[in-house]
């Protein structure tokens, strides 16, 4: 029967109830599929309305469709929140932070209009890039960014959204996604309701190569190789020096787990999209659900695994491409 963690672990206390959960879910889960799709990897288009369509991976499986729901209406029980005044699973260290839906605060933002967002990573806590959630409530717009030389990806979450861009309509529904390089101008608009993912950053130039628009939807990217691990990875951008930044999106079956612990210069905003598991960060552990944001500084230890009894999926930016010596932030 699979138990649920509520609090925290530390250390070695932490490691052991993950063991013992881990061999539980791992026994109620299904081989995973790690071949390769063969399906093209960039969407270069002027309308999506037939990309939702899922299809069948190399494997001769269908892919899982997509379930955010949990992000759009977070999942608070078995621990009700109006019966612990005070109570959150977020935290706030020197280089992690974990915040929970309970915490993240939703306010009018200039350039988006009837719409809230919540700003959940910038650079007041260290990052070189912003992460937000937008919730776009209807008849909305959004406007590119006032600051010139930064460069914006959308993630869609819930419903769908117009994007204009260089007098061309693109439709972009849940799943679909679109880069769009510095100094832009573009809107985006939605007639209904609709909830995005942000990243934005100030774009590092690097040779003579400049990024392109780049519109997609994640279940027609490519199951790339993961040597040595288990879990599904899809990039959503190209890993060419003109994108200073990638987003991966990575699945796991119950039981699964990073085999690398990782340690390195990169940084991540991540989103959980679906499932439950167990994040460490630092020298802790934390129980981590759909909905939960967690943002990584350069050189914290990191490591995820997956429990209950659906796949985890979460999406994650990574800066790429770029010497760190030549540009350290």
């Amino acid at each position: 029967m699979e138990k649920e963690v509520k609090v925290k672990m530390t250390n070695g206390a932490g490691a052991l109830v993950l063991l013992l959960l881990l061999s539980v879910s791992a026994g109620s889960s299904s081989a995973s599929c790690s071949c390769e799709s063969g399906i093209n990897f960039e969407e270069k288009i002027s309308g999506l309305s037939q990309l939702n369509k899922v299809e069948p991976t190399a494997c001769g499986v269908e892919d899982v469709a997509s379930d955010y729901t949990k992000v759009v209406e977070p999942t608070l029980a078995p621990i009700h929140l109006e019966d612990l005044p005070g109570y959150t699973r977020s935290v706030y260290e020197r280089d992690y932070a974990l915040i929970t839906p309970e915490s993240q605060v939703y306010t009018p933002v200039s350039g988006w209009s009837n719409s809230l967002c919540a700003f959940l990573i910038t650079p007041a806590m260290g990052s070189h890039f912003s992460m937000y959630l937008a919730k776009m409530t209807g008849n909305s717009s959004a406007l590119q960014p006032s600051s010139k030389g930064v460069e914006r990806f959308i993630f869609v979450i819930d419903g769908h959204v117009e994007l204009l861009y260089e007098e061309q309509r693109h439709m972009i529904q849940s799943d679909g996604y679109a880069y769009l390089p510095p100094d832009t101008i573009h809107e985006i608009l939605s007639k209904e309701p609709s909830m995005l993912l942000v990243f934005e950053r100030r774009y590092t130039i690097e040779g003579s190569v400049k990024p392109e628009l780049l519109l997609g939807v994640t279940h027609r990217q490519p199951l790339l190789d993961t040597p040595g691990e288990v879990f599904a990875l899809r990039k959503l951008l190209p890993t060419t020096s003109a994108y200073d930044f990638n987003v991966h999106v990575m699945d796991f079956q119950p039981g699964e787990y990073l085999n690398v612990k990782e340690v390195h210069y990169n940084q991540h905003g991540l989103l959980l999209l679906e499932g439950r598991g167990i994040y460490r960060l630092g020298k802790d552990w934390y129980p981590v659900q759909a909905g939960d944001v967690i943002w990584m500084a350069p050189y914290v230890p990191q490591w995820y695994a997956a429990l209950g009894r659906t796949r985890s999926r979460y999406i994650l930016y990574k800066d790429v491409n770029r010497d760190p010596l030549l540009h350290p932030h």
